[in-house]
């Protein structure tokens, strides 16, 4: 399958402008049935260094512009409502594959993580990622919702590599984090 880019070739499409829709339905007409992908990403966590791999297993979504359903009564749309269970949002054998390809690589993985993800295309203030670390988020990014949860709808595996690039903004005495 091909590599898509959700911003664009040239990182020209803000987050909240990206249409994971289109991208998520036409990996599904392809015949799609597993997305792999990856994403760049903050951590939260002391433990989790930059240039570390995270196979996220959770997410808390604080996003509020971004269509997340197939089913929202348009007549472009699929119709009736769908209510997705979002308990287990990534595939549990996709990310057992992952974790166990990254250790036998010698990558260091963090088995499981929870991403919060934020509407950007601003990063987190210092107050927004001390309350995130609080709520239990262990990455930060813009893409992760609603991309997880149109594949979960439209019953795709999803699984996600994250590699944190910095620290976000919480840790004192870090480089802030930067687009570059």
């Amino acid at each position: 399958m091909p590599l898509c880019c959700r911003h664009g070739r040239q990182h020209t499409i803000a987050p909240s402008n990206v249409n994971f829709r289109a991208n998520i339905w036409a990996l599904k007409m392809e015949g799609c049935t597993h997305i792999v992908v990856t994403t760049a990403c903050g951590s939260l966590r002391e433990e989790i260094e930059p240039g570390d791999i995270v196979v996220l297993d959770q997410f808390i979504d604080r996003t509020t512009k971004r269509q997340q359903t197939f089913y929202n009564g348009t007549p472009s749309c699929l119709p009736g409502v769908c209510h997705i269970p979002m308990a287990e949002p990534f595939c549990g054998r996709t990310r057992e594959v992952l974790i166990d390809i990254s250790r036998k690589l010698g990558i260091k993985c963090h088995s499981k993580g929870t991403m919060i993800t934020i509407e950007g295309p601003r990063f987190s203030s210092k107050a927004e990622s001390h309350m995130f670390r609080l709520w239990g988020a262990d990455v930060i990014n813009m893409t992760t919702v609603p991309e997880v949860v149109l594949a979960k709808e439209a019953g795709l595996c999803y699984a996600s590599l994250a590699m944190a690039t910095d620290f976000d903004c919480w840790k004192e005495h870090e480089e802030a984090v930067s687009a570059d």
